[in-house]
Order: C-alpha cells, then structure tokens, then sequence
C-alpha cells in the first residue's frame, strides 16, 4: 500500500474538519419540492394504511427469496394479507396494474450512518429500513417507537449499535462527539452491559489501527482479547457482535472469535482460501459497503448516481452534493479490485452478502447509494436476484428483523415498484414507480437540482490580504479565523497574530503558530479565510484560476483545503505545499482542487496536522487570481 505522509493525512485532516463542520451546523434543507407531476402525486397510487386495502395484480414479485413471474398481492391495515397467481381480488377495492413491473420489498441498508435528513432521503429511494454502525443512543426509545409502529411516516425505519466498541483515542472518537470509550485493559464485557442497556440494538466493535492506510500513522484500537470478550458478551445479552475490521488479519481474527458479521469487507488484499474457509465455517456474514471503497477507488459511481434520469429527479441538494464528493488523496483502485475479488470468493462460498453502503461518507448518499451498491455487487459476481436478497430476506434474517425483508402473509406493507426485471438487469431498481411504507404510499415530489439560491459572485480585486495596515484585515470576505481540532473534541491549539518584517521587506504578515497534540485520530489546527459575509456563506469564484501567497516556516508540510459545495456537508479538496525558512511563492492552480464547485466557494484553510508538536507558519499576500 503507498505511504499516506501527505496525500491520505491532508485528507484525514480534511474530513475530520468537514465532519466537524457538519455537526456544527443544523441541517439545511434537502432541497425545495416543485409542483408534483401527475405521476409524484400520492393519489396516483392507493394510499392504504390502517382499514384499508388495495391490490397490485399481475404483478412480477421478488419476495425476498424467490420469483414469482406474474402474482396478485393484497394489502391490508399496513400488511401483507396475501401473494400468489391464483388469488382473488375482492371487488371495490383499489388495484395498481403490475404488468410489466416487479414488487420488491422495502430495500434494507445494513451500515449506514444516519442523522438529519437521512431517514427522509432513503425512503425516497425504496430504503424503508437502515441499520445504523454508529449513532445517538439518547434517541433508541424514539427509534423503538417508530418501526414498531404501522401509522404513515415519512422515514425509513433505524436499528442502531449506537455507541460503538472503540477505544480513547481511536476510530470513531474523532467527530466532535462525546462517545464511551473501552480503556486499554478495560472490561469488554462490562463496556458491552453499559451498551446493552443504553438499547443498543447489535453490538458494532471497531478494529481499526490505520495500518492498511498508512505506512506511519497509526491509531490505537481494541485488542484482539478484547474482541474475543466483546463478541461473546454482545452475545450472551442475545445481540450480534459485527465487526469493522479493515485488514484480513484482524477479520480473520473477528470470525475465529465467533463475530456474527464484518460491516466492511478488508481491502488491503483479496481475501484468501483460508479466509474464505473460516468465514464459511464461522457462520459470519459479510456486509461489503462496495460503495465507500469505490469512493477512495476514485471510480466516479457516486456522481454517476446524481447523474442517472432514473434516480437523479429525487435527489435532494444535500445528496447530489454527498455523491459528487471524493476522498481527498489519489485514487486506489486497487482497493476496488480487492474488495470485488473477495465479495465474489465469499458469495462463492456461501458466505451470506450483506448490502450496505457506508452512506454518510464522500461519494455516497442515503437511499440512493442502494441502487449503486446493488450494481457493484452484481459486478463482483453476485446474480441479479442474490443482490436482491441481499438487499431484502438476508439482512432481515441475519438481524433478526421478522416482519421485514420478505413480501409474504403477515409481513409489513414496505414495499417498492418498480418498471422492468429487476431480477434480470439489477439497474432496474432504479426506475421507480412508487413506494409504501407500513402500507401508505410515500410521497415523492420531485426536487429542483435549482433550488439553491445563485451564490454573490465574489468581490472584486485578486488580493486577500497583503497585511500592511499592521492587522489581520481582509480586503474582501468575512477574514481569517483560527481552527483546530478542538471542534471535534481534539487538543491541538493555534493563534494567529499580526507580526512585522512580511515577504519581500513588506510590512507585515499573518503569523499562525501552535501545538499539533496527540488525542485525536486525525490533528489539525492553522487558520480559514471565509471569502463570503459570513462564515461558510458561498460566492462564486468561478472566475479566479489560482490561489497565490507567500510562505515561509518551519519546514513542515502545510495543507490548503477549498471548502466548496451547495451545502455545507461536502468534502474540502486538498493540495499540499512545504513551508521552509526562507519566503516562496505558492501557486496552486484552483483546478487542482479535485471536485471543488468554485461556483460556491465557502472558505480556504491552511492548517498543520501530523506529526505531532509545534508549528509556525507566516503568510503574506494571499490572492485569488
């Protein structure tokens, strides 16, 4: 694997400020809705819900196991009441004409990591249940509540592990939110009781020391009789123990241990013969989340998602802009390559296949990325209705979800229509014509990819700041403000000051100095200008072609990062450059910031991040040419 010293570090720097940022702000709206088309209206299709009923005949079913080429399916108070070619419709009561169509059951997203408008955006898209790897325990009760209930809602049911398995200072501490964590000669099965009794609904561990990512980071993680202990007390308190494992070894290690399923397939290698064999034998599952490693693969999927006429006419801002985000860093392909190797090798095998996405993460989506994941499974080998079920009976049966995953006598009314075969062209999924959850008929309103207002074209002049008013003054924007990790609950600190003797005799120049301190998985701390009014405002800067400053410093390796996008949840891009003793130019080509919207340019950081210790770094005549 490539050493990661600039590349993949900018990039953890720069998602752990863009996470940061995100759980700052409140939750902007996913998008404006646009008068429905006869075809979005709720009435073109019956509603159903509590004492109604209605029918779908002559309809294609894929009920979670099995074909059935032409049925009819009656659906009463919110369930199913009946499926089979030779079933009676009752007179007076609403039909959906199936023919040329195909029922599925509502999709199931087996890792996802859901907040805001999440539950919204999937069932949109035919996801009427989410399994959450990481989330708010507080909001269990609410959760419970909800999918155990059959009224009309406009959210896809979530099962969440709430806290996770993860120890001080590694993966999953480094949001900005205040999580459990298991202390290196902690108790595993007491940290699993205290989740237990939070509610959580499965137990998710993290094993995870970056080892697969980088040559000379590192993060601590749990140990490996850690592991063993929390898998077999989640599973004394009757809960999977599932594991996020990123290298074979420590997956290997999660099923020998007895891990009900790994939430990722490793990426690091294909998985090998003896792999395969002990993941067979150990009953495990795999849920292969294909569409975060196409993400760092670099391979596009995501934007080709927000770019399909199928799907792209409900996706709100928020979506178009999370599928249309990237990894920072080069692309590894060969990441993509491994995983398809192993999801094949695996389903090969018997291995039960998981679809899940990882939605949350760049280059994804809630609801939306299904339709992707279900494409790359079938690319790793994976037959049209297997894909389906994996979607569908098989997270349903492994998480212990009885009244889901299955169109059948008695089962829930989530459920998804769709044009075509499915069964046979998996992109099928994507043509939709309608969907119910607990029997009501989901409102889709398409959503305009317009509705957000044109962003101010930015001020006039090339020059930021040239910092020879003997302050910190901008010629244009909001001004410099100071950030670190300490947003995300990190320790590293920063100033910033005005000090004389600037690039070229000049007066003065911007002096950001401080501590790169250990605590937090991915460190940062430097200065952000805000071009806009106000903090993360956008203004298009579609018209400048390349940031130009001056630095000079310590010899470190610096990172300027362009926060861009229609909200505020995208990923910054990144570029690097070396700040030594004596002052130089830097000139970063803004189309070298891969996948930023310079039609919405929120704010320009410049931050240090690892190794850890002081740093300073002066700046002086910043421009936007």
């Amino acid at each position: 694997m490539k050493r990661w010293p600039e590349s993949i570090a900018a990039g953890a720097i720069a998602a752990a400020i863009a996470a940061a940022v995100a759980f700052a702000q409140p939750s902007s709206p996913t998008s404006t809705p646009s008068a429905p088309s006869p075809a979005d209206r709720v009435g073109a299709l019956p509603s159903g819900g509590e004492g109604a009923v209605f029918a779908i005949s002559g309809v294609r079913v894929f009920d979670g196991d099995r074909v059935l080429p032409a049925a009819n399916v009656i659906v009463r108070d919110g369930r199913i009441e009946a499926v089979g070619a030779d079933i009676v419709l009752p007179e007076g009561i609403d039909v959906v004409d199936g023919a040329g169509r195909t029922l599925l059951p509502g999709f199931i997203d087996a890792h996802t990591h859901s907040w805001g408008e999440a539950q919204r955006d999937a069932l949109r898209f035919g996801v009427t249940t989410e399994l959450d790897m990481f989330g708010d325990w507080n909001r269990i009760p609410g959760l419970r509540a909800q999918r155990e209930s059959l009224g009309e809602t406009g959210q896809a049911d979530l099962w969440t592990a709430g806290a996770t398995v993860t120890t001080e200072g590694g993966h999953g501490t480094q949001f900005g939110v205040a999580v459990p964590t298991l202390a290196a000669d902690g108790d595993a099965a007491a940290f699993v009781a205290a989740r237990v009794a939070e509610g959580s609904d499965y137990i998710k561990l993290i094993v995870e020391d970056f080892s697969t990512h980088s040559d000379t980071q590192r993060l601590p993680t749990i140990t490996p009789a850690q592991v063993a202990d929390a898998i077999a007390a989640a599973q004394a308190h009757g809960r999977l123990g599932v594991v996020h494992a990123a290298s074979q070894a420590d997956a290997l290690h999660a099923v020998d241990s007895g891990a009900d399923g790994l939430v990722h397939v490793f990426h690091d290698v294909a998985a090998s013969p003896g792999f395969v064999a002990a993941a067979k034998a150990a009953g495990s599952f795999v849920v292969p989340t294909l569409s975060v490693i196409a993400g760092f693969s670099g391979n596009g999927s995501g934007a080709a998602l927000a770019s399909d006429a199928r799907l792209a006419p409900w996706a709100g801002l928020d979506q178009r802009a999370a599928l249309e985000s990237a990894f920072p860093g080069p692309p590894r392909p060969q990441a993509l390559d491994n995983a398809l190797r192993s999801v094949a090798a695996l389903n090969a095998a018997g291995v039960d296949i998981l679809a899940g996405t990882d939605a949350g993460n760049p280059g994804t989506a809630h609801g939306i990325s299904m339709h992707g994941e279900l494409a790359l499974l079938v690319r790793a080998g994976l037959s049209p209705v297997e894909a389906l079920a994996a979607a569908t009976a098989l997270p349903a049966r492994r998480f212990g979800l009885g009244d889901r995953g299955r169109i059948a006598p008695g089962m829930r009314a989530d459920l998804l229509l769709v044009d075509g075969d499915p069964t046979t062209d998996i992109q099928a999924t994507r043509a939709s014509v309608g969907v119910w959850k607990n029997g009501y008929a989901v409102a889709r309103p398409r959503v305009e990819a317009t509705a957000a207002a044109t962003a101010p074209v930015i001020a006039g002049g090339a020059l930021v700041a040239d910092f020879e008013d003997g302050g910190t003054g901008v010629r244009f924007g909001h001004g410099w403000q100071v950030t670190t990790d300490a947003m995300a609950a990190g320790k590293s600190v920063a100033t910033q000051e005005w000090v004389a003797d600037g690039a070229g005799g000049s007066r003065g120049a911007l002096r950001v100095s401080g501590e790169i301190r250990p605590g937090f998985a991915y460190p940062w701390a430097g200065t952000m200008f805000h071009p806009g009014a106000q903090p993360m405002q956008p203004v298009d800067a579609s018209m400048r072609s390349e940031l130009v400053f001056q630095a000079r410093g310590d010899g470190r390796s610096y990172q300027a990062m362009l926060f861009s996008g229609p909200t505020m949840q995208g990923m910054p891009a990144t570029q690097s450059f070396t700040a030594g003793a004596a002052w130089r130019e830097v000139r970063i080509p803004l189309a070298a910031f891969t996948g930023a919207d310079l039609a919405t340019l929120r704010a320009i950081a410049i931050t240090a991040g690892q190794p850890a210790g002081a740093f300073e770094l002066r700046i002086d005549d910043v421009e936007l040419r």
